[in-house]
């Protein structure tokens, strides 16, 4: 059962809503708050709003200017501190891609992978 307060907050950025609503369930339940966004220009809208973000959770393929790599170079650039991990359901990525430690996952995600991995980056 989750504790009251939030083991961290997540933005999760996913055009798919019923795959975003599936993500955000799983975080959830584990005692994650979950900030949504649909694509990149709004995730990166909710991140200067919004202070706190702990961990970057974005899909690579998404609609827009910007897919989820040159997000996550973005974040990366702006907020350091932001923790990044990347997923898709149709693309593989090498090491050293991603900014910093960011690490990918493919989709479908399995919430016990998904959890330590996320777990694992925040060293929570």
């Amino acid at each position: 059962m989750p504790s009251s307060e939030p083991i961290a907050t997540i933005l999760v950025v996913e055009d798919d809503t019923l795959i975003r609503m599936h993500g955000v369930d799983m975080l959830e339940e584990n005692g994650f708050d979950v900030i949504e966004a649909a694509d990149a220009e709004e995730a990166l809208a909710i991140l200067y709003e919004h202070g706190s973000v702990h961990l970057l959770f974005s899909d690579i393929d998404m609609p827009g200017d910007m897919d989820g790599l040159e997000l996550a170079r973005q974040v990366n650039q702006r907020w350091p501190q932001v923790k990044l991990l990347l997923t898709s359901g149709h693309h593989q990525l090498e090491e050293g891609v991603l900014p910093d430690d960011g690490q990918f996952l493919s989709k479908p995600w399995r919430q016990d992978v998904l959890i330590e991995q996320i777990r694992g980056l925040l060293a929570v």
